[in-house]
């Protein structure tokens, strides 16, 4: 499948007007668009290009040599694998059989896909390369349960008494027939909106993973409705980063497969490249991403000189100050109760006499950042944020450089789509209305439901939501109210208008030895705006007070302690360590942390480390870049309780 093919020749297929089934979303596509780029990819050093024929094929003869090797209808398959056109192809031939897939990583370790095979009750394994093989080959050798093992990327591999096949071996005749084709249709007619498509197992940022199961039904959804929120169509290209696996990004590439738009496959090293390279109109990927590319322009800016870097800050402000205000005339805020003629007025006058003065300016800003979309690619008409909180600064900072961002609210459990703040959504600072056929609801720990401006925890009911944990009946149960909404785990509170606004994670709240309850998120993203912090964890739970473990950009950090302290001699790791300058940065912190911005006088920080190592995947981090908190907490108990003893 890693070579470019020949055109699929053209034979008869159904079109389904209103497709009820991912199966019957690929028949669909392959027959109205067969001849178009569905994915792009690079083999190697050469560009391929996917039509939607090409991939139809590709899933007939790949599900054709599954069903030859035993896998059957309702069968487990876990499928370990990052980013590549061959996933999506595994993942469809999967679902064509009326089989059952089981994603997950491929830095996955040995121990959680042992207890994930085990847990699933999976007969058949997918893994990506040969290497990845050997890795687990000890465990593969031993498990009685696995009836097959898939190879994607290897060599023949197969003996006599083997049950080990690579993709080469399934693959080495391509040919098939209109029997193949009839024989394909007919098993995938079998296939029911409620059938259970996949078992997504949680990244485990609060311990032990969790099998979500959803059905067609549930992926079907998000395609039917979230193509409207977001304005997609046919002529849409994406550009991808996020692992395949992960419900945010594999929900992007079912929605463009439903809608005839075109998918590029880039990765972290590629992506900035990428961007300009193939121009792509819409991006979905996590904040961590943002970050990464807020750095990237921050740096190039101030590697030309103090005055273009002063200049780009003072455009960033004009413009961010402008589209502020000119919410605030609009009212394109969040508002949670009733408000007197009186008082709007009172915030829209001034609002408007602000517009009129910088006015001029914004259009300068607007012509000078307009260099900034050119490194997004100059068309890129909608940013999707998902998968975790994206930072205020940062969404003002993307938002002021011109480009459109949906700010999305989601989890495996529901998808993922609860809430976006799409193309029907202009108020600022939310995540948007609840996605059509959805109901969300505010309550309280007793369980009241609670009026618009109240925080509480978020429940959700909707076509999408998952039926419950794969063999987990215990889980499930607490996860459901009586009536049938799910209990996210997230804090927020409605407008009065019906939208939604994130203000925590109820699992990732720290309590103090006081009592205070504290939200680590928002203190995260304030002090992470330093641009020598990279990233930063907060700590504390169970003390007297909060401290923070930061990952320093150690260029950055040097030349902020160069221009801080005339007689700092220290330039290297020796700065991490140096109690006048972790002195000096936990104060300047604190002034961020004050009472104006919203923090509360227990919010101030006891102490700071660095750490001198990043956080890496797979350890600290989940596959879309969350921290894992109880494995930070864990792995620097020591660190903490000095920092707060």
């Amino acid at each position: 499948m890693t070579e470019p093919q020949p055109p699929l020749e053209p034979f008869a297929i159904p079109d389904y007007a209103v497709p009820a089934t991912l199966f019957q979303v690929l028949v669909a596509r392959a027959h109205r668009h067969r001849h178009k780029a569905a994915f792009i990819y690079l083999a190697g050093e050469e560009e391929c290009q996917v039509t939607f024929g090409k991939l139809f094929e590709d899933v007939l003869l790949l599900s054709r040599a599954f069903r030859r090797r035993g896998i059957a209808r309702g069968d487990r398959v876990v499928l370990l694998s990052d980013n590549r056109y061959d996933w999506i192809v595994t993942d469809l031939a999967i679902m064509a059989i009326g089989a059952v897939s089981v994603p997950r990583g491929a830095d996955t370790p040995r121990q959680e896909l042992e207890y994930i095979v085990e847990q699933s009750g999976s007969s058949y394994l997918v893994v990506e390369t040969d290497q990845l093989l050997a890795l687990h080959d000890d465990y593969i050798k031993g498990c009685r349960q696995l009836k097959g093992v898939f190879v994607i990327s290897a060599p023949e591999l197969h003996t006599l008494f083997s049950h080990v096949y690579s993709y080469a071996d399934l693959l080495a005749d391509r040919r098939f027939t209109d029997e193949d084709v009839g024989r394909f249709l007919r098993r995938g007619e079998e296939i029911m909106p409620d059938d259970l498509l996949t078992v997504i197992y949680t990244s485990g940022t609060t311990g032990q993973p969790k099998g979500v199961m959803l059905s067609h039904a549930n992926i079907m959804h998000n395609v039917n409705e979230v193509p409207a929120v977001i304005g997609l169509t046919e002529s849409d290209v994406w550009l991808s980063i996020l692992p395949t696996w992960h419900i945010f990004e594999r929900t992007a590439e079912y929605l463009s497969l439903a809608r005839g738009s075109t998918l590029v496959y880039s990765a972290v090293k590629r992506f900035a490249q990428d961007l300009e390279k193939y121009r792509p109109t819409l991006v979905a990927t996590v904040p961590r991403v943002w970050e990464s590319l807020y750095s990237r322009v921050q740096a190039g800016v101030k590697k030309k000189g103090k005055l273009a870097s002063r200049l780009f800050a003072a455009f960033v402000w004009i413009s961010a100050t402008f589209r502020r205000n000119r919410r605030l005339y609009l009212g394109r805020f969040p508002v949670y109760g009733p408000e007197s003629w009186w008082q709007t007025q009172s915030r829209r006058f001034p609002a408007l006499a602000k517009m009129v003065v910088l006015y001029p300016l914004h259009r300068l800003a607007m012509k000078k950042l307009a260099l900034v979309q050119d490194r997004f690619g100059g068309r890129l008409r909608l940013a999707i944020s998902g998968g975790g909180t994206l930072a205020t600064y940062l969404e003002e900072w993307i938002d002021a450089v011109g480009i459109r961002i949906v700010n999305a609210y989601g989890m495996t459990e529901c998808s993922p789509s609860i809430a976006g703040r799409g193309l029907n959504c202009r108020v600022y600072g939310t995540v948007g209305p609840p996605v059509p056929l959805t109901e969300i609801r505010i309550a309280s720990e007793e369980g009241e439901i609670l009026p618009p401006g109240r925080e509480g925890l978020i429940e959700v009911r909707g076509p999408q939501v998952t039926r419950g944990y794969y063999r987990n009946e215990e889980e499930t149960a607490r996860s459901f109210t009586e009536d049938g909404f799910f209990r996210t785990g997230d804090l927020g509170r409605m407008t009065l208008t019906g939208e939604l606004v994130i203000t925590g994670r109820a699992k990732e709240i720290i309590v103090l030895a006081s009592g205070e309850n504290i939200d680590p998120t928002r203190i995260e993203n304030a002090i992470t705006m330093f641009p020598f912090i990279q990233d930063a964890v907060l700590v504390g739970q169970d003390k007297k007070g909060l401290g923070a473990l930061l990952i320093p950009n150690i260029d950055e950090l040097r030349e902020y302690a160069r221009q801080k302290f005339s007689d700092m001699k220290e330039e290297g790791e020796e700065l991490l360590t140096n109690s006048r300058v972790l002195e000096h940065i936990k104060r300047e912190m604190n002034r961020l942390l004050h009472p104006g911005q919203g923090f509360k006088p227990h919010e101030k920080l006891q102490g700071i480390a660095f750490l001198d190592r990043e956080f890496k995947l797979g350890e600290e981090l989940t596959n879309t870049l969350k921290k894992k908190r109880h494995v930070i907490e864990q792995k620097y108990r020591q660190i903490i309780n000095d920092l707060l003893h």
